[in-house]
């Protein structure tokens, strides 16, 4: 936004990370609650699934109608609205005298979260033009990503041991509020000069397809995977995907563009992103169980032996962000695949989780890896696409996250709880094994893609791909010949 001053523009940015800070402290502050919740509500592990995943599966159906309706009806107005629904959801879940409640409350967040993260990064954007000083901007962004899961694991326990597990939601009102006063009085308006059109068609199938999918996963090891239920679920997703394959490429506006997946680096962001954040979900989800629930930990000393991989994801994130400017994406993706891969293994093969040592070096080895992995999702995505859609293609990357730690939590979560026959406590060593060669295999899926994907090959089917989606009238005219 030009004509604001250096020192106006850093509170922008202060505002902005703020939103970021409380959206990306609620995920990783919750699980180290889980097993505490689960008590007082005595309720089962999908129980403690849908504590998760009610708020991811509404972040990732809704970012990119929040993105879009930013930037018709206003950024600032919408963050306004985000951080008011976020913070009445966080009281809301602080007062929740049921399970039932807490996951309602916790959508009521995830609409408020939805219109934080992305339309902060259209401010941010816009409110530094210079290339330069943009990209210090987002590498605060990204920062603020790092800090939030190491404090969430050791806030939480604190909360949590010295308070009650509804104090973590506790922690997100101060600092709604004083975000939705500083934006009221320092954040500027703006809009996109030519919005997209809604797709309210569009929105309603990813809906459907994802709420579905998640619902059958989550209840099938109760239910059956073959009840009428889980069956009525299953079909209702892959309608729903129908429909999206069907609908989309007829508008001239859909709100996902299947011609993105023609360029070979964006569609291996997507599968990078959700294998990635999946085996993040699993891991954390897995890990809390363990700690608290087997090892016997209190909420304090478990996030403590998660500090660990969170203070590599801090370490790594910005060292990642710097290698992928330097040398692009490529060795970034290798580090995070081989890392991860190595952790999940160490649990699968060599159960890890009975020896400090190795619990020690699983933790480091996973955080390592996932802090090398989120810089180049984004820059993978947006590689070579017209700056036009850049915008679409990173929220497109973005939701590939949330949908990611969404199936993590629901298919981990679900193979646990098939494999325990008296109780998960007892059984979770045996129960826990197919769930870590699943996150292995995430891991190893960032490893082949993004082999697959950042070499010469890959970047030429990103340039054909932006070349039919640049209109006509946007190409730079060829140079005339004097007659």
């Amino acid at each position: 936004m030009p004509g604001l001053s250096a020192r106006r523009r850093h509170l922008v940015l202060a505002i902005c990370c703020m939103s970021l800070l409380i959206v990306s402290l609620d995920n990783t502050i919750l699980n180290v609650a889980l097993p505490t919740m689960a008590r007082e509500f005595d309720t089962s592990i999908s129980g403690m699934q849908w504590t998760v995943d009610a708020y991811t599966l509404v972040l990732a159906s809704l970012l990119m109608l929040a993105g879009s309706t930013a930037d018709r009806v206003g950024r600032r107005r919408v963050f306004q609205a985000g951080l008011t629904v976020f913070t009445l959801g966080s009281l809301l879940c602080s007062l929740a005298p049921n399970l039932e409640s807490l996951v309602a409350f916790r959508m009521v967040q995830a609409v408020g979260g939805s219109m934080l993260n992305p339309v902060a990064m259209s401010i941010i954007t816009n409110t530094f033009t210079e290339p330069r000083e943009r990209a210090r901007a987002i590498g605060v962004w990204g920062g603020v990503v790092g800090i939030s899961m190491a404090a969430g694991p050791l806030v939480g326990g604190l909360l949590v041991d010295a308070l009650s597990w509804r104090a973590i939601f506790w922690v997100n009102l101060p600092v709604g509020l004083a975000a939705l006063l500083l934006t009221a009085r320092y954040v500027p308006e703006s809009r996109a000069p030519k919005p997209r059109r809604p797709d309210p068609v569009g929105q309603l199938l990813v809906i459907v397809l994802l709420g579905a999918l998640t619902y059958a996963i989550i209840e099938a090891p109760v239910a059956g995977w073959t009840s009428p239920l889980i069956l009525a679920a299953a079909t209702a997703a892959a309608l729903a995907l129908a429909g999206l394959l069907r609908h989309e490429p007829r508008r001239a506006e859909p709100l996902i563009d299947l011609r993105f997946f023609r360029s070979a680096p964006f569609s291996g962001a997507t599968v990078i992103a959700i294998s990635a954040f999946a085996a993040l979900g699993g891991f954390l989800f897995l890990s809390t169980l363990y700690l608290q629930d087997v090892r016997g930990l209190d909420a304090l000393h478990a996030g403590l032996w998660m500090l660990p991989m969170a203070a590599m994801t801090l370490v790594c994130a910005p060292l990642s962000g710097r290698l992928v400017g330097a040398r692009g994406p490529r060795l970034s993706l290798l580090v995070a695949g081989v890392a991860m891969t190595a952790s999940g293994v160490l649990f699968a093969a060599f159960e890890a989780e009975t020896g400090s040592g190795t619990r020690l070096l699983a933790y480091l080895l996973f955080g390592l890896g996932f802090g090398m992995v989120n810089a180049p999702i984004t820059n993978t995505a947006v590689a070579g696409m017209p700056r036009a859609q850049a915008g679409v293609a990173a929220a497109v990357a973005s939701t590939s996250r949330q949908i990611g730690q969404t199936l993590g939590v629901a298919v981990i979560g679900s193979v646990l709880a098939s494999g325990v026959t008296t109780s998960y406590a007892a059984d979770f060593a045996a129960a826990s094994r197919p769930a870590w060669w699943i996150i292995t295999g995430c891991g190893a899926a960032v490893l082949t893609v993004g082999t697959l994907t950042s070499g010469p090959w890959a970047r030429k089917t990103a340039a054909r791909t932006a070349a039919r989606l640049t209109p006509p009238s946007a190409e730079t005219p060829r140079p005339t010949r004097p007659a």
